[in-house]
């Protein structure tokens, strides 16, 4: 009930903005406000490292002159401030050019409808309890093998937000959420040779999250796994991106197909509309409304509903991802896609990891990716990366020190299989990925 009337509150804060846009001239506007409290326990060797209480909040205000744009934004929620941020984004719009494509998004296309998505569970954590489980989520970790040698340490956040949103047509919505998360670090050594890795649990519910325990214990068994790295010979070979990375791989495709790398045209993706840019198994799909799913919302960050798209059908593009103003640029219709998807899914196949293998045979999985090596506009893809050597389907041994290259439109059209391990912790909903050959420079 306290939620409830505190986004009442929140309302009242964006309808003053507006209405003060609109006396102050202005032809249309839109505004957002957002309040962030939390807790984050870091613990390193069985000792807290830092508790951090937060609370931030932040009024971000736009106002058009008719085709002139200005935006204005501040932490304090005082009618005063918000009338000097509301002032502030009037001079700056008196004072740009005229962007024919600028403006508030189709009235039509807003969000009517505001379904409970079950994104808000608030965890009753406090400072002693968050560091109670980080240390037993760190020590699972420590005593899992005599070859961790230390930690970078166990981390406990628990963060509650608000967020309203209101524009000059009428739209006024607020909703709370919550997200939560555990996760560990460690460093493993053997023969004067270290390697670290991680693991992580996050969710809107703490129910939903993996146990403190388990965590440190994934932690730890990663790290021993990868000790004894070798480096490879270059050669050309299967690869298999595991689950936790290969959303990077959809990530490259969203970026694309996104409006603004459209209307720029930086993208290797250009005039790609219904053309086949994967085998024809594979189907990619938005799920925006699933109950308690880390990516889910009604509308996206201007208020237009979203929905259930099919963004890959049988291998072929179906839709870029626009924003209002993106699809007055390419005259196109909004696609209800400010700010990004919500739940992208990538259907599955029937094998699981172990049988991708026996699938890949022989090749490279890669279980870490280092760098930024993705060429926007050719689709030219080379990245630094870290995994396991696989003979005859099985790991042989831990491989460092390579990078794997290749073009965008090449490895989308040789993907093999997509596996039933599928990882949820975020936005885009995939498993482990094999790719027919890819060029890997090593020694």
């Amino acid at each position: 009930m306290q939620t409830q009337e505190e986004i009442k509150q929140l309302e009242a804060i964006i309808q003053e903005s507006l209405a003060e846009a609109k006396k102050q001239g202005a032809t249309s506007a839109s505004s957002g406000l957002s309040v962030d409290t939390g807790l984050s326990v870091n613990v390193r060797l069985g000792e807290v490292d830092t508790i951090e209480h937060h609370r931030s909040q932040g009024l971000g205000v736009t106002v058009y002159f008719g085709q002139k744009k200005g935006s204005a934004s501040s932490t304090d929620l005082s009618l005063n401030s918000i009338k000097e941020t509301v002032t502030a984004a009037c001079s700056i719009a008196r004072y740009t050019n005229d962007d024919k494509y600028a403006g508030l998004p189709d009235a039509k296309r807003l969000a009517t409808e505001f379904k409970d998505l079950e994104l808000y569970h608030p965890w009753q954590l406090d400072a002693d309890d968050a560091v109670d489980i980080a240390i037993r989520c760190e020590d699972s970790a420590r005593q899992y093998d005599a070859e961790i040698s230390n930690s970078e340490g166990a981390a406990v956040d628990s963060f509650e937000s608000l967020h309203v949103m209101g524009n000059s047509l009428g739209f006024l919505h607020g909703y709370a959420s919550t997200r939560h998360s555990i996760s560990c670090s460690v460093l493993g050594e053997r023969d004067g040779n270290m390697e670290r890795d991680y693991w992580y649990s996050v969710a809107r519910d703490q129910k939903n999250i993996e146990d403190a325990a388990q965590i440190g214990t994934k932690a730890a068994e990663r790290t021993i796994k990868r000790l004894g790295a070798q480096q490879l010979s270059t050669r050309k070979a299967p690869v298999l991106y595991s689950a936790e990375i290969a959303g990077s791989l959809i990530g490259s495709l969203l970026s694309a197909i996104s409006g603004s790398s459209l209307y720029r045209k930086s993208s290797f993706l250009l005039d790609s509309l219904d053309t086949q840019l994967f085998p024809e198994f594979m189907n990619i799909y938005e799920q925006p409304h699933l109950l308690g799913a880390l990516g889910s919302a009604m509308y996206d960050s201007e208020g237009i509903a979203t929905q259930a798209h099919d963004i890959i059908k049988d291998g072929t593009l179906k839709t870029y991802l626009l924003s209002s103003y993106a699809a007055r640029k390419l005259g196109m219709e909004s696609t209800g896609h400010a700010g990004g998807v919500h739940n992208l899914c990538v259907q599955s196949g029937e094998q699981d990891f172990t049988q991708l293998l026996q699938t890949m045979n022989t090749g490279l999985l890669v279980t870490e990716l280092m760098g930024q090596g993705v060429n926007p506009v050719t689709g030219d893809y080379s990245r630094g990366a870290s995994g396991f050597w696989v003979e005859n389907g099985i790991i042989q041994y831990p491989v460092e020190e390579i990078t794997i290259a290749g073009n965008l439109k090449d490895m989308f059209q040789h993907i093999v299989a997509i596996g039933n391990d599928i990882d949820i912790r975020g936005n885009v909903r995939i498993g482990s990925v094999l790719i027919e050959e890819m060029a890997i420079a090593g020694e």
